[in-house]
């Protein structure tokens, strides 16, 4: 008998076959190969930011570095940073050229930085790790790949019909995907135990509104892996409310997601900051505020009140107990798209596998994020099995995939009008303290996200208004400062955002494709 032929496409079984069984040898972090040096210098304070050292690029092996500063420590004129001038390359990046001159416009402005951003790293550099395509860089401190900052960076890329950057960065995320076994935060060997919010989904769907909608059908085998990444470990919960990696068993047995982290001590880029906090906490509780602190670095809102328990306190963080809303509607579109590809390929069975669990998981962010009584989206605590009292941005991420209803849109467009909406546009939560996810900041992603949720249940007046708002907002800094900047005081227009682990940093990837978008788009996307 004559072999049946095969319905899926030949290109796409070799990519199965390619992201099947990958185990690949995870690079150490620098606070592992350089040990007691790492925790000197960062003690020291030889540099202003934690990140400057763990990105310096060593000038020979960290073998033969930590032979020389064991043995040179010795000394009693020895001197750490000459240490560390003569042993790593301080290659500290042109970090794009943010500013510009009185007379250049805004969008031409924006053409020039996408230039500066765009890197190209074919090698391993310390612990800048090598990818195959030239990416763009959200700008500053941030010098690599950043997983949800670069959906952001695409749409303005897009605009400007920059398709082949696009795909190229979508590639090095199918790269690591490879090598991985998921998209980590970012290209740095310190980023590998987390990931972040997950819109590769997303980024196939804008690709694909370009090449057509074929295109989810051959980054199929990757979207599985992404999947399969958040998923892990699902097997072995048996009990009710129980929580494994970044699965969480809710009480109806259905599994959402929370953010996570594989490691549990003090990051490298914020050693300090880290190390400071839980000196104020119990020895015996220092792994576990390491793992929360993680895993909102991992939510990309690091930091926000919304994690805390008490909304002033870092130190009451717990996120690894909260059932994020928006990470789920994320891999609520990342399992509707699964299953859509399915459908295209006529793997009919596959498909209603898939959709099953889109819906189950739309049906469980219905029950246990929002709230009746209070009419919004809240995330859940599955510890205390109750809603937190929260109000955040998170709350329109199930009108940005779809699956709230019209009474529900309509209640979340009314509290974002009255309690939300401010003079330069929408503050991310209604907390004010001094962490950079909270009031007064505004920040790109979450204002594209609100006035594309909005439109999508046809609430264009108060779309349009949000987005002349936070286009006013950022006009009027660069008009000030001749440039963009990362986030944006949206209570006093003009000023700018603070708060944060780190300066306020320039340049900024998200922020200019955001604004490139929404300047060319009156009521629909333009690419």
């Amino acid at each position: 008998m004559a072999e049946k032929k095969s319905i899926i496409p030949k290109t796409i079984r070799a990519n199965i076959v390619k992201t099947a069984g990958i185990a690949a040898i995870k690079p150490r972090d620098p606070d592992e190969v350089f040990d007691e040096l790492f925790r000197d210098i960062q003690t020291a304070e030889i540099f202003n930011d934690n990140k400057i050292f763990i990105d310096l690029i060593p000038k020979k092996s960290p073998l033969l570095i930590m032979r020389a500063y064991r043995l040179e420590r010795k000394r009693p004129d020895f001197d750490l940073a000459d240490f560390v001038g003569r042993h790593f390359y301080n290659l500290e990046k042109h970090h794009g050229r943010t500013q510009t001159t009185p007379n250049t416009d805004v969008e031409t402005y924006i053409t020039e930085l996408w230039q500066e951003l765009t890197v190209t790293n074919r090698r391993n550099r310390g612990s800048l790790l090598a990818l195959p395509y030239e990416y763009v860089v959200p700008g500053g401190r941030f010098q690599e790949q950043f997983y949800w900052d670069t959906y952001f960076i695409m749409l303005g890329l897009a605009h400007e019909k920059q398709w082949s950057l696009v795909e190229g960065m979508i590639k090095n995320y199918t790269y690591m995907i490879r090598r991985f076994g998921f998209i980590p935060t970012a290209n740095r060997s310190y980023f590998l135990s987390r990931s972040q919010p997950p819109f590769f989904s997303h980024m196939i769907e804008l690709l694909a509104k370009h090449r057509g909608k074929y295109t989810v059908v051959e980054y199929l085998p990757y979207l599985l892996k992404e999947r399969q990444f958040w998923m892990r470990g699902q097997s072995t919960l048996k009990n009710e409310f129980s929580a494994t990696r970044r699965v969480v068993r809710l009480g109806d047995k259905t599994l959402v997601n929370r953010y996570f982290d594989n490691r549990s001590s003090p990051r490298p880029d914020t050693y300090i900051q880290d190390t400071s906090r839980a000196a104020t906490t119990p020895e015996d509780y220092h792994s576990t505020m390491y793992l929360h602190l993680r895993a909102a670095a991992e939510s990309g809102w690091d930091f926000s009140s919304r994690w805390f328990k008490d909304p002033h306190d870092i130190n009451t963080i717990h996120t690894t107990d909260i059932v994020p809303v928006d990470l789920n509607c994320l891999l609520y579109h990342l399992e509707s798209m699964i299953a859509d590809a399915y459908r295209l390929i006529k793997q009919e069975r596959l498909a209603k596998t898939y959709k099953t669990a889109a819906k189950r998981r739309a049906a469980a962010i219905e029950r246990y994020c929002w709230d009746e009584q209070r009419q919004f989206y809240y995330d859940y605590d599955f510890v205390e099995k109750q809603r937190t009292s929260s109000d955040t941005l998170a709350a329109i991420f199930p009108l940005y995939v779809g699956i709230a209803s019209k009474q529900q849109a309509a209640a979340v467009a009314h509290k974002l009008e009255k309690d939300f909406l401010k003079l330069g546009g929408l503050v991310t939560t209604l907390v004010s303290n001094d962490q950079q996810w909270d009031s007064p900041n505004g920040w790109a992603p979450l204002h594209h996200i609100a006035i594309e949720s909005l439109r999508r249940y046809g609430y264009s007046e108060l779309a349009e208004t949000i987005r002349e708002r936070w286009l006013a907002t950022n006009q009027l800094v660069f008009d000030t400062h001749r440039k963009f900047i990362e986030k944006y005081d949206v209570i006093a227009p003009g000023k700018l955002g603070g708060g944060g682990e780190y300066e306020l940093q320039d340049g900024f990837g998200w922020t200019n494709g955001v604004f490139e978008i929404l300047l060319a788009d009156n009521d629909t996307p333009q690419i």
